[in-house]
């Protein structure tokens, strides 16, 4: 089959690689119909590169046709349309049991001390192969999947993956109070779909983001949006001016470990991208290497006594944070990977015809696999007003 693969920094192919067989009784094999391409795909192309491997199959965003299921799958049989959520959950352990599928104790990478094993997200999350292919082998495929009409094209239900179950738990954990403001940095596929979340609820939304077509698609819908490198002075002054001095009651950090702004971690991401493999791991592990512009951004923009709610990726262990303005601020912080399954169920009723957040054509870019590499390098670039990219095998 043709498979999206990873040969090195800013370098992946598309390659012929052995079919997917299952391997385990609780197994099922997926024709896949449509997969994305994700902000955090972007990680694995430019800084996480010690934690991956020649050949690794990216991609963590597909659906498609259950083609064969294993001994142990109940629940799910060919034909069946499916959404795999991003990350691998039994559904019966103690921590999906609450709701915290990203936890599963059943696929725990344990050897790297992390969570739930990802599809196509390196070592640190199990090296398990992507759905950037044209099949996908499904481990726990008993609970590992969200079953779909076999009605409307796959952009209605294609961001069940991912995109709309963090952009869900990203406003869920903002702790927007009723009429309330949230500020959300970064207008890529998470960030703009929160946006559209926060709207629907009937908060006041303020979307920041450099990029002009970006903030384009905001403002098309209604959203304010401000152009951080327009503004004199710092941006959390401009924010307050318009939020009656406070700032506002919640900020969503949809931008993570990719942002602008700061020269020394730029400089670290490269040195990273450098070195060999294990010290290039070592570096990752043990130093603060994220780009924390937007995170700081998040701390002076949210108002005294509000809440930031961490979207973006971030994976340095020793970053430094100033703890003395969030304690003094009294800021509430909330983060993690999105719960996939755990908010399904409050997602599935919006995805009607009438489409309140805009799913059926919140693709900018629909390609062949076979042109992959070069919707990376755009999507990487942000050119072409690239926000959201759907290859089909």
């Amino acid at each position: 089959m043709k498979a999206v693969t990873w040969h090195g920094k800013r370098d992946v192919r598309v390659e012929d690689v052995p079919d997917p067989r299952i391997e385990q009784p609780t197994d099922a094999i997926v024709k896949v119909t449509s997969t994305n391409i994700c902000g955090s795909d972007l990680h694995l192309y430019e800084v996480l590169g010690p934690f991956m491997n020649e050949g690794d199959i990216l991609g963590h965003e597909p659906m498609g046709i259950v083609e064969e299921v294993g001994a142990e799958v109940t629940g799910l049989k060919p034909g069946d349309r499916v959404v795999m959520p991003f990350q691998i959950s039994c559904g019966h352990c103690h921590m999906c049991g609450k709701g915290l599928q990203t936890q599963c104790e059943t696929t725990q990478v344990r050897d790297q001390g992390m969570g739930a094993a990802l599809f196509g997200y390196s070592e640190l999350y199990g090296s398990v192969s992507g759905g950037q292919a044209e099949y996908l082998r499904v481990p726990q495929a008993q609970y590992t999947h969200i079953k779909v009409p076999h009605e409307h094209a796959d952009d209605r239900y294609l961001y069940l993956s991912d995109v709309l179950p963090t952009a869900w738990q990203g406003v869920e954990y903002a702790q927007i109070p009723d009429g309330g403001t949230v500020v959300v940095l970064g207008l890529g596929p998470i960030g703009d779909m929160a946006a559209r979340i926060a709207q629907h609820r009937g908060h006041r939304v303020i979307g920041v983001d450099p990029v002009a077509e970006r903030r384009a698609r905001q403002a098309h819908r209604g959203v304010e949006v401000l152009d951080p490198t327009a503004v004199p002075g710092e941006v959390g002054d401009a924010i307050r001016d318009i939020t009656d001095g406070r700032g506002p009651d919640s900020v969503i950090d949809a931008v993570g470990m990719e942002a602008h702004g700061s020269p020394v971690a730029s400089a670290a991401h490269t040195a990273v991208g450098l070195l060999p493999k294990f010290l290039g791991k070592k570096m990752m592990e043990h130093a603060g290497v994220d780009r924390l512009g937007a995170f700081y951004s998040a701390i002076d923009i949210v108002g005294r006594g509000g809440t930031i709610s961490l979207s973006g990726v971030y994976g340095g262990s020793a970053d430094p944070l100033p703890m003395l303005t969030l304690f003094d601020k009294q800021v509430t912080l909330k983060m993690g990977q999105a719960n996939v399954k755990h908010w399904v169920p409050e997602i599935m009723p919006l995805l009607t015809d009438a489409d309140p957040l805009g799913v059926d054509d919140f693709a900018t870019h629909r390609l062949p696999l076979a042109e992959a590499p070069g919707a990376y390098e755009m999507f990487q670039k942000k050119e072409d007003g690239a926000v959201k990219v759907v290859l089909e095998p």
